[in-house]
């Protein structure tokens, strides 16, 4: 595993080259769980090749905010060729939107596709599907971290890189399952309304449920 940590931006070269793998696994790190609230730090990024690349967003001084311009990043996440792998999708999803100003499409969510195939548990995080289905055992003890310092430590970067890694492995599982339980077609449903659900969730509506009577 090799990580690259970038600040403010993807490299021209290495956006092009995420983007023509077709897909990209895709992950945030915040300083908190509401995006309205708690500001984005660090994009992490991995084409399924071993290696990711951090993208961190350093605030520059007390009473600044960071840049989030991101050309090169913006473009790769909208890019509509490529397919963004998350894991709990619908929340990095919403920190994107609401900080780089970008759609994510088209996407696919392990946890969704986890809880659509794996109904034998309620156990649905990433550390249990890396246990059971690639027999990998993450550390999660950076989970509870400060994103939002200008130096990344190198347990926070392993930590980071950890996150995206293993997607692409993941994915292929969980769509052979799905395809087995004839429940992709409904899978990429749930998936097609990610983009939709975060604009729910930044708008004011992340609990109620609409469709209710």
């Amino acid at each position: 595993m090799t990580v690259y940590l970038h600040s403010g931006d993807l490299p021209a070269d290495v956006a092009a080259a995420l983007a023509a793998g077709g897909s990209v696994a895709v992950d945030s790190e915040t300083m908190g769980l509401r995006p309205d609230r708690d500001r984005l730090c660090v994009v992490q990024l991995s084409g399924g090749d071993g290696n990711a690349h951090l993208v961190q967003f350093p605030a520059p001084g007390a009473g600044t905010s960071p840049n989030y311009a991101a050309p090169n990043l913006r473009r790769l996440l909208a890019d509509p060729a490529v397919l963004k792998l998350f894991h709990f999708g619908r929340f990095d999803i919403a920190v994107i939107q609401r900080y780089l100003e970008t759609v994510c499409a088209p996407v696919w969510c392990t946890k969704i596709a986890s809880k659509l195939v794996r109904t034998y548990t309620d156990r649905h995080g990433l550390k249990d599907l890396c246990r059971e289905l690639l027999e990998i055992d993450l550390s999660k003890q950076q989970q509870s971290s400060d994103w939002g310092g200008p130096v990344l430590s190198q347990a926070q970067q392993d930590y980071a890189a950890s996150d995206v890694l293993h997607l692409h492995a993941l994915q292929a599982e969980l769509r052979r399952r799905l395809e087995r339980e004839n429940r992709l077609a409904l899978a990429e449903a749930c998936f097609a309304f990610l983009p939709t659900r975060a604009q729910l969730d930044l708008a004011g509506w992340p609990e109620e449920d609409i469709f209710a009577h």
